[in-house]
């Protein structure tokens, strides 16, 4: 029963490790030193969904720009930032049910 708990470290080492090189911190060897600060993985998700939201809103607003008929929003540009938003937003549902599922696994070993 070990192998959620092993899966569970290394998927977050693998976060904290992506969250240092998003935040051009340093080399992912570096960070392996096993004790991870509480408000590192909060800052990373933190930031995440910031940027999820703010993709979101750059493509509403191109989108509402490009209806009334702004001369600088070409239809490319507004059907490309759709998609970013969307991609980073299943990315952000995926990343929360892989959580979810983890969470109901530690839960789970404690009964």
């Amino acid at each position: 029963m070990t192998m959620p708990v092993n899966a569970l470290s290394s998927a977050l080492q693998q976060m904290q490790a992506m969250a240092a090189q998003a935040a051009g911190g340093a080399s992912p060897a570096a960070e392996q030193s096993g004790a991870a600060t509480p408000t590192s993985f909060a800052a990373a998700m933190k930031a995440s969904l910031d940027k999820i939201s703010s993709d979101q809103q750059t493509a509403i607003g191109e989108s509402q720009a490009f209806e009334l008929g702004s001369s600088n929003v070409s239809l490319n540009d507004v059907m490309v930032d759709m998609q970013k938003a969307n991609i980073g937003f299943q990315f952000g549902l995926q990343v929360r049910n892989k959580l979810v599922a983890a969470y109901n696994d530690i839960a789970q070993l404690s009964i």
